[in-house]
């Protein structure tokens, strides 16, 4: 239950990389046995602050304090001396390693390692809190909640009072959360404290105890959790008052645009990513894919954007006036030379969307240049270009020519989504366009995405959050292990239902 004694204190707390503050004389409680939700928009500097609670970074000025004692935090494993870990988005775990080696890896417990003992050690942890995990299982067989179970008992393995979560939701299952949920709630009752950093408000009123509100580096207040709603989070977070519902305008005039047959794709090693998957894509709407991370979400946008190879299956684009064009075995530019534009915004955003060494204008001419005589002919328009998205989607940077890796995840997202919807595409693919933003960036996106729709193209929407999916599609075309477990109207869809279909439980009907 939550107490008044303070576990952590921090004061005065200040970072600055170059001329950006990350963190402006931030001063905050966090109490024991509390859940404490940590909220703010992108660039607002909650990783950051959290990052030097658990030893990634070292504060330019200010004090924490643990327990009332003064600390110096140079190192995660100091922080693990003052009982701090940090669950981090992307995980930290060993792929060929059992989950039990992960866990005790890099430890000094005296003597030989003796795996037997740290196996009983860690499924009584398992018992205390209501874990699922087998020590013996290697990482990559895991789901990704399970991966992140292995993170949490390693993080309580090395005695943890403090733990702090970053985005870790992120990749779950309505059903995965509920279970990460009730484990969390088993921690409170134990005097653990849990911070969590998260842009899920319903989730933040369903677990946490308090709020705390950073706004560009600064922290503007807290609240009870009990107290509060979305609304008045969301305003306290932006500075100003924010509509928080995602509109649905019906389809229009839906023809067929992008059809998909018996699709089957495998992975450079042989894995059978995409089974059979036959859809249509039509004009006018948005046709949202759900399913568990790495179910071929991935794999199906890159085969119609001509960036997979396919096994079997074809991939056809339909003409205004009916006539069909296959799309396989086409490369990237020879798609859009047929007039198909196919805008990606890839999972990876540095990896395969921007080049992280080149400027905002510079990524804008990556995808204008075909446009132009020749590469070097014109820099006035992706230059404006540019402008309009800095603009438009209120990207934080000093100018268009800072470098894109110098910005912040959610920045360097804005940049790619304005870039794609900017160039005019019939078909727009897009995968988690929202990953990482704030909930103010999101539903400018959202917004995007339904401008695209009224001008009659097809979208197809990647998401995690399944509320937003059930919000923005006309239907919910549902992935499992690489086949269809089912097409869903986005309206009448139901949250759990569709869960149990990512998951293999629930075979839904089909609307198609």
């Amino acid at each position: 239950m939550e107490s008044n004694k303070v576990a952590v204190s921090m004061r005065n707390i200040t970072k600055t990389f170059g001329t950006i503050v990350a963190n402006d004389d931030v001063s905050l409680d966090i109490y024991k046995g509390e859940i404490l939700s940590l909220l703010g928009e992108n660039g607002s500097g909650k990783t950051t602050l959290m990052n030097m609670l658990s030893g990634i970074y070292f504060p330019d000025g200010g004090q924490i304090y643990i327990n009332g004692e003064p600390v110096s935090i140079a190192s995660p494993r100091e922080a693990f001396e003052h009982g701090i870990g940090m669950i981090h988005q992307h995980f930290k775990l060993v792929d060929v390693f059992t989950a039990a080696e992960n866990i005790v890896l890099g430890l000094d417990e005296g003597g030989r390692l003796d795996l037997n003992r740290a196996g009983e050690k860690i499924r009584k942890i398992c018992d205390t809190y209501g874990f699922d995990v087998d020590p013996t299982q290697k990482i990559y067989n895991m789901s990704v909640s399970q991966k992140q179970t292995v993170e949490i008992v390693k993080v309580l393995y090395r005695g943890a009072d403090i733990l702090i979560l970053d985005e870790p939701t992120a990749v779950l299952t309505p059903q995965e959360t509920e279970k990460l949920f009730a484990v969390l709630r088993n921690m409170k009752k134990d005097g653990k404290t849990v911070i969590i950093i998260t842009h899920k408000l319903h989730e933040v009123e369903e677990i946490s105890d308090r709020v705390a509100v950073l706004r560009k580096g600064r922290y503007i207040g807290e609240m009870k959790t009990s107290e509060t709603n979305a609304q008045e989070m969301t305003n306290m977070m932006v500075g100003r008052e924010v509509a928080l519902n995602i509109d649905r305008p019906k389809p229009v005039d839906p023809k067929p645009r992008i059809k998909v047959d018996n699709l089957t794709v495998r992975s450079s090693d042989g894995v059978l990513k995409l089974d059979e998957v036959s859809f249509t894509a039509n004009t006018g709407e948005i046709l949202g894919i759900a399913g568990i991370s790495g179910c071929g979400q991935k794999e199906l946008l890159e085969s119609i954007a001509g960036l997979q190879r396919v096994e079997s299956g074809s991939i056809s684009y339909i003409n205004d006036d009916g006539t069909e064009e296959s799309l396989i075995g086409k490369d990237p530019l020879q798609i859009a030379s047929m007039g198909v534009s196919l805008s990606f915004v890839p999972e990876d955003r540095l990896g395969m969307g921007l080049v992280g060494s080149m400027d905002l204008t510079d990524n804008m001419m990556l995808r204008s240049f075909r446009d132009g005589k020749g590469v070097f002919t014109d820099r006035k328009t992706p230059r404006k270009l540019a402008e309009k998205v800095v603009d438009e989607l209120e990207v934080n940077t000093p100018g268009v020519s800072t470098p894109v890796r110098r910005l912040s995840g959610g920045n360097v997202q804005k940049v790619l989504v304005g870039r794609e919807i900017a160039s005019s595409p019939t078909v727009l693919l897009s995968a988690y366009a929202v990953r990482g933003l704030d909930i103010n960036s999101s539903y400018t996106i959202y917004e995007l995405l339904n401008e695209q729709k009224k001008n009659g193209v097809a979208v197809v929407y990647v998401g995690e959050d399944l509320d937003v999916l059930l919000e923005l599609c006309d239907r919910i075309l549902v992935l499992c292990s690489g086949r269809v477990s089912g097409i869903v109207p986005g309206e009448k869809a139901d949250k759990n239902k569709v869960g149990l279909m990512m998951t293999r439980l629930g075979g839904g009907d089909s609307d198609e």
